[in-house]
């Protein structure tokens, strides 16, 4: 039998292995691939067999990634995403003035996109496709060539730049402040919270925000929702109040359709930041928007 020039598993073996990886989901991995959720289960235990080591910690509800899952698909994804670049680069012929950027739902609606009519009408040459999502996951898609994260500053295999800070208070509506003037920071565990159920754990909750300011508190009860910009639909509807990251609210407030109410205002934990993979060179199209987004995001960190 010949070996296997690099000796690796089946490159089939590794396709099946990413797709699950990126989806913590033997199912979703099946359906992406065309393939049966048996057949992906074969896969992998052919793949743990051939290296082992087990690769995934298998759970009623899905499947988590190992220490040595979690090195083996960083690796991968790395390497798909770049591959995928080049295929695409050969079939387009020029992808200097394309590039895909990924942010939340959240960032995208209330802060990026308000923006980028500044850069159409400087960059009316440039395409930029937007990839929002909420889950942090999908940032590794190979199409991706930049990202604007919240978080603490690092990533597995990227590079990344700071953009700013935040600033986090309860926000309302103007008619649930008026019928509430006499709330304080101390009252809030009484009062209607609305929460958001980030995907990324990162994004400060109430529970959070509370603890961050001394407010002592038991068990929260509000209404939840899977969206922050919802969230805020029904803060504005006078339904609760809302944790307000002042960098995505200011407009709201400025324009009277949020209020702050209480004093409470509390630094948010981590920052924006801009990031790409560190093994990988940026498009034409990509250094290019790095530089417009590094130039605003300066001229706005004071306000």
């Amino acid at each position: 039998m010949v070996r296997r020039y690099y000796d690796l598993p089946s490159l089939t073996a590794l396709a099946v292995f990413e797709a699950s990886a990126r989806h913590l989901s033997f199912k979703l991995a099946a359906a992406e691939l065309n393939v049966t959720p048996g057949a992906v289960s074969r896969q992998i235990k052919a793949i743990e067999d051939e290296l082992g080591v087990p690769l995934f910690v298998r759970l009623g509800s899905g499947v988590m990634l190992t220490s040595a899952g979690e090195d083996l698909y960083g690796v991968l994804a790395s390497s798909f995403s770049k591959a995928s670049d080049v295929v695409r680069t050969v079939k387009r012929g020029d992808r200097s003035k394309n590039l895909t950027i990924a942010c939340t739902d959240a960032f995208a609606t209330m802060w990026l996109i308000p923006r980028m009519p500044d850069f159409w009408n400087q960059y009316s040459d440039i395409t930029v496709d937007h990839l929002i999502s909420d889950n942090s996951r999908d940032y590794r898609r190979a199409e991706v060539e930049l990202r604007i994260r919240y978080g603490f500053g690092s990533w597995p295999d990227e590079n990344a730049e700071f953009l700013f800070d935040d600033v986090i208070y309860p926000v309302c509506g103007p008619g649930f402040a008026q019928e509430h003037r006499d709330a304080t920071a101390a009252s809030l565990p009484d009062l209607p919270l609305l929460h958001v159920d980030w995907v990324d754990p990162d994004w400060a909750g109430w529970d959070e925000v509370l603890r961050r300011a001394g407010i002592p508190h038991g068990p929260l009860r509000g209404r939840r929702f899977g969206k922050f910009f919802v969230a805020l639909q029904a803060v504005q509807a006078d339904q609760g109040i809302a944790v307000g990251w002042h960098r995505l609210v200011r407009h709201l407030i400025e324009e009277g359709k949020l209020v702050k109410i209480t004093d409470l205002e509390v630094a948010a934990p981590g920052g924006y930041y801009l990031t790409w993979y560190d093994n990988r060179t940026l498009s034409p199209a990509a250094e290019v928007f790095r530089d417009w987004l590094r130039a605003i995001s300066a001229r706005e960190r004071d306000l």
